[in-house]
């Protein structure tokens, strides 16, 4: 099989021919049809976040090992099976769950895979979906979507759909509430989304883009922000009657967005911290008990959330937002693409 491979970090991937793994036992065989992109496999690619002062948190100090096949937006069909699976056939339509844990931790013993203490997550810590097939380690993790949903469309469900579904539980909205979310890429997208069919709170999206805000638009926000242009605390400050929001869903996630948007929050606000730009944070202390913030980390969602999203998506309550398509010999292409921001929605691999 072909896969594209992170052989040394920060390089060109390479195009290498791998022999096709056979399951045994509950492994399932998948044959990889959509792969979704996302900005994790640059972090993977790069070898690094950003940590404290601006200094490289190495990925092989968390346990990432090179060579890598990156990619956990996976989906495809089934391929061949192990002979002690159950419930799934040849050529059946399916998601996978990437979040794997190793399965005896508190969290993986109480179906929160996603905060493992060891996590085996695919395409980070073992082989993902840039290849014609990948193996998942037992069909537990296989999620059904049948014929009527496209692979290309479904792919993102398990990272960018499921993160922002799982950002915006936390966020625990109420109808007349206000939320800013900040950042209108593929996340942010199924965020305004989500919130919108869920919850019915008032969107605020913010980016600096203004092709993602008219994207952010149309998908349902109330209220547009470019950063680069408006003064955008006085704006949400005029919205919310001088008050503040109930909410920030931050999807960069950087020292500087942080720390501003501290700053329109309203008493008992929550602030969602999701992506993973890196930095470091200060703030005034005092102020988290007075005002009775609470900062939230939010990471990816369970298999229980994965499967109520694509219930979701089923029935049209949500559908990712699909802009690029590539083969598999352009997958750094699309790497530096998302990198570069220059992919609106979601970009997706077709092996």
């Amino acid at each position: 099989m072909r896969a594209a491979r992170i052989v040394n970090v920060n390089e060109p991937l390479q195009i290498q021919e791998l022999q096709t793994p056979k399951p045994k036992g509950s492994q399932i065989l998948i044959k990889v049809q959509s792969e979704g992109v996302c900005h994790s496999d640059v972090h993977v690619w790069e070898g690094y976040y950003e940590g404290i002062g601006g200094q490289p948190l190495k990925t092989t100090d968390r346990g990432v090992k090179y060579p890598l096949t990156p990619g956990h937006e996976i989906a495809g069909i089934v391929d061949s099976l192990g002979e002690q699976v159950k419930g799934f056939g040849k050529n059946e339509k399916v998601l996978v769950y990437p979040w794997i844990g190793e399965g005896m931790c508190p969290a993986c013993r109480i179906g929160e895979e996603n905060l493992c203490d060891k996590p085996r997550s695919l395409g980070i810590y073992n082989d993902g979906g840039y290849a014609e097939y990948v193996m998942v380690p037992d069909y537990k993790y296989l999620v059904k979507i049948g014929d009527d949903m496209d692979t290309d469309i479904s792919a993102p469900l398990p990272c960018a759909g499921l993160t922002a579904y799982g950002a915006v539980k936390n966020a625990n909205l109420k109808p007349d509430d206000n939320v800013v979310i900040v950042g209108t890429g593929g996340l942010g997208l199924m965020a305004i989304q989500l919130v919108r069919a869920v919850t019915a709170a008032r969107i605020i999206a913010m980016d600096i883009d203004d092709k993602k805000l008219q994207v952010a638009k149309k998908e349902g926000a109330d209220t547009v922000v470019n950063l680069k242009n408006e003064d955008y605390i006085k704006v949400v400050m005029e919205l919310t009657d001088k008050l503040g929001v109930d909410a920030v869903i931050d999807f960069v996630n950087s020292t500087k967005s942080v720390e501003d948007y501290m700053q329109i929050l309203r008493r008992r606000a929550k602030l969602v911290l999701v992506g993973l730009f890196g930095g470091e944070l200060r703030f005034s202390l005092v102020s988290i008990p007075t005002r009775a913030y609470k900062i939230i980390g939010s990471y990816t969602g369970s298999l229980q959330d994965l499967i109520e999203l694509v219930s979701l998506a089923k029935r049209g309550v949500v559908k990712p937002v699909v802009s690029n398509r590539f083969k598999l010999d352009q997958a750094g292409e699309a790497l530096q693409m998302l990198k570069d921001g220059k992919i609106v929605g979601r970009g997706v691999i077709n092996p």
